[in-house]
């Protein structure tokens, strides 16, 4: 079985485990718009729950952006949701603007009690690249040369070393003349998951971006997910990776969730040309680690849906291997 739905694709997906269920989140688009590309500005958010991460049942519709002129009233694009000390959930979600084409991209921030229905913090807006830090970060729309203002897919998580909370987020970095060599990996943090400050980005360059970073820890090691296009490895990392550029999922390691980050020495993770399986996660199932991600396969075979888990283990050095499955959905 897939997380699926007849007359919608689906592609970023997001997780949470509320006791023994797990609380899938995802972007939703009908079919009827006819071209899998008009998918991004006609966006809701899906829900459904699960036990097993491979039989789901679903919720419906649960976010949406804002009726009326608003930061986020074009789109609300993927996110991450997380359970604060008192109970409350948090969604950390994108957002764009009609008022600005959907160019630019921010960072809103909704709550629930009960992970279906969100209320916006005020107007939702919690984080967008200005103040003192922006200079660190491609804070305008650099027209020709990049295709938007990157500020997107928030991973929001406990500090460990304190009571804070720590974002990590799509970004770009400034002033870099190779576009393929200026995707980030933006940062903030916060005392309260309610005022952020804006950091500098922990990673910079490989790729043209780093999108749905998710940012975890297994036998004493983090990582940070992302996802990446074949036409986005820079000049340096096509020169030395063996491989031949692929699209999907890759990863950054280090010693500590504040970096510093490396690229790791062995094999892009889940990667694919055409691509099979995109902006994927690594959750803690029943039986240990699996990867999430959605089928893609290009335009002209658009699959749309959140493929079966795949085991994903921790091999010599630390490096993560991917066990595909001849069973796993295409």
């Amino acid at each position: 079985m897939t997380l699926s739905i007849n007359d919608k694709w689906i592609w970023d997906s997001w997780y949470a485990k509320d006791g023994e269920t797990y609380h899938g989140f995802f972007l939703q688009a009908d079919k009827a718009l006819g071209d899998p590309d008009l998918r991004h500005f006609n966006v809701s958010q899906g829900h459904a729950t699960s036990t097993d991460l491979v039989n789901w049942t679903h919720l419906g519709t649960m976010f949406a952006p804002a009726v009326g002129p608003a930061w986020d009233d074009s789109t609300t694009w993927t996110g991450s949701v997380i359970q604060d000390g008192e109970g409350l959930w948090h969604l950390f979600y994108t957002g764009t603007s009609k008022a600005d084409a959907s160019m630019y991209q921010r960072i809103g921030h909704a709550t629930s009690r009960d992970l279906h229905s969100w209320v916006r913090v005020g107007d939702g807006l919690c984080l967008d690249l200005i103040g003192p830090t922006a200079d660190c970060y491609e804070a305008e729309h650099m027209v020709g040369h990049w295709h938007d203002r990157a500020m997107r897919d928030p991973w929001v998580m406990r500090d460990p070393d304190s009571d804070g909370w720590l974002m990590y987020f799509t970004a770009r970095a400034p002033g870099i003349p190779e576009a393929n060599a200026g995707g980030a990996i933006g940062f903030a943090t916060s005392p309260d998951l309610m005022t952020w400050t804006l950091r500098p980005p922990v990673f910079t360059g490989g790729y043209g971006q780093l999108e749905v970073p998710q940012v975890f820890e297994a036998n004493g090691t983090w990582y940070c997910l992302f996802c990446t296009a074949a036409t986005q490895w820079s000049e340096q990392t096509r020169r030395t990776n063996p491989q031949k550029p692929l699209t999907g999922n890759h990863y950054l390691m280090a010693d500590h969730p504040r970096g510093p980050w490396r690229v790791p020495a062995g094999p892009f993770l889940d990667g694919d040309e055409p691509c099979r399986r995109y902006a994927a996660r690594i959750v803690d199932g029943p039986h240990g680690l699996v990867i999430l991600g959605f089928a893609d396969g290009g335009k002209d075979q658009f699959g749309g849906y959140v493929m079966d888990p795949e085991p994903v283990v921790v091999g010599e050095g630390g490096l993560l291997q991917v066990k595909r499955s001849a069973l796993a959905a295409e």
